[in-house]
């Protein structure tokens, strides 16, 4: 399975291909490319980053399936185009939009980085998905099986139609840095359909705002539902919440942090060192040799 990457200001970051929805973040940080950041803390930057992920979100819902079923007939490579970000991208405005798919032409999770001391790096996730997988064992090694068919599509000739042999669209994302062909560090963030949208947010922080790997990983975090529905954890910034509201965006704060990730990220330095980091929103762990 051949990884996916885009070039987000000069970083190459790096995402499996679908039939899972890494793609997603490599598109959102594509149009998110294609527009002017302010401070982090800036609602313009809120808002810009709110709109590049509800289009790429809309446009892997609409797109993404298993590119071994013979009847899928996407291209990716136009899909992360910048080209197709420029055109995604130049329907935002400074209000809250309700996006919609582009139009191509015919044609139970658990994450961790590993990285050793001569520079191997492993960006590794595993889920079973909800309810703890199938309900099915297998026998005599006690391992349970997955039910990711549950987000099979039943619309027909939809790129993730349900049929027999295919594998259903799926969340589960571990994402890598490079630059310059240099591994720079895996890092993931878990969370259902919020992965792509925590994975944009905290690349962002990262090389948009240099924040180091715990500040990005810490920063408060928003999560789009649908429409222009955004969701927002309790520690966000109220007046950035407020002045998001005046833009249009359908605001909700949590009381609660679990679906707003969990992940892990480690990046090597220059001389080598490598600095890690853990969320405080779970029971992560950064363990030394």
């Amino acid at each position: 399975m051949k990884p996916l990457s885009t070039n987000y200001k000069g970083y190459d970051v790096w995402q499996l291909p679908p039939n899972g929805i890494g793609v997603i973040v490599l598109m959102a940080l594509n149009n998110l490319e294609q527009m002017e950041l302010q401070g982090k803390d800036d609602v313009e930057t809120y808002h810009a980053q709110i709109e590049a992920l509800k289009l790429a979100f809309e446009d892997g819902l609409e797109f993404i399936g298993d590119p071994l079923d013979e009847g899928l007939n996407v291209d990716l490579e136009q899909l992360l185009s910048k080209e197709w970000a420029k055109e995604r991208t130049s329907q935002v405005t400074d209000e809250a939009m309700d996006p919609k798919p582009g139009k191509l032409p015919s044609s139970g999770t658990v994450y961790f980085s590993v990285a050793d001391k001569d520079g191997n790096m492993v960006s590794f996730i595993q889920s079973c998905y909800t309810g703890f997988g199938s309900g099915a064992v297998v026998p005599d090694y006690g391992i349970s099986l997955h039910n990711r068919g549950n987000q099979f599509s039943l619309k027909k000739d939809h790129p993730n139609e349900i049929k027999p042999g295919k594998r259903p669209y799926h969340t589960i994302i571990p994402g890598f840095l490079s630059q310059d062909g240099k591994a720079v560090g895996p890092f993931g963030v878990m969370g259902g359909p919020l992965q792509p949208q925590a994975h944009m947010q905290v690349v962002s922080s990262m090389v948009d705002f240099h924040l180091n790997p715990q500040e990005a990983i810490d920063a408060p975090r928003w999560q789009w539902t649908s429409g222009k529905s955004v969701q927002l954890e309790p520690s966000f910034p109220f007046h950035i919440a407020e002045a998001l509201k005046r833009r249009g965006h359908n605001i909700q704060l949590l009381n609660e942090t679990i679906m707003i990730g969990r992940g892990q990220i480690i990046l090597q330095q220059d001389d080598g060192v490598y600095v890690a980091a853990t969320e405080g929103r779970t029971d992560g762990y950064i363990a030394v040799w």
